[in-house]
């Protein structure tokens, strides 16, 4: 699988614009600024998005991005494909004209790393940008959960 930086910010940025963007639209910079990417990176990947149709930009001040449509309707290898991102794990690419060796003849191992290629694919496939969102907020809500109960805990003790 040749899923590069490119492909792994991708989802880390849909994947925060979709829990921020309640608030309205969702600056590149604060994406930035909350997940330690570039900008001007981040601006690449969102005109690719934008060109998907995985996100709608909004000009002017106050503007950003959104969501084009559900998070439940956007599996990951979308994400990953929208910025140009190949789900293959062979040598060659998936290219049968070079195969592995560069002259037309697969290595040992070409099948074995092929398949390993379609499993990801279908499990990035199997999961939704909304699946994303709840899990995390799942785990923000117990992170959280022993902080409120030491809070209780401490004021009931005063």
């Amino acid at each position: 699988m040749k899923l590069t930086t490119k492909g792994r910010y991708a989802v880390t940025a849909m994947l925060d614009l979709a829990l921020h963007q309640y608030d309205g639209v969702v600056t590149v910079a604060d994406i930035a600024q909350r997940q330690q990417i570039s900008v001007a990176y981040l601006e690449q990947l969102f005109g690719r998005l934008r060109r998907h149709g995985l996100v709608d930009s909004v000009r002017g001040p106050g503007g950003g991005y959104r969501l084009a449509m559900p998070g439940a309707e956007i599996p990951l290898t979308r994400i990953v494909a929208a910025v140009n991102e190949s789900i293959h794990t062979t040598q060659c690419g998936g290219d049968p004209a070079l195969c592995c060796k560069g002259d037309g003849r697969q290595c040992l191992t070409h099948d074995l790393w092929e398949e390993l290629g379609q499993r990801i694919a279908q499990f990035l496939d199997s999961i939704t940008l909304a699946q994303l969102v709840e899990e995390q907020l799942r785990k923000e809500a117990a992170q959280a959960a022993p902080v409120k109960m030491a809070q209780t805990v401490l004021r009931s003790a005063h």
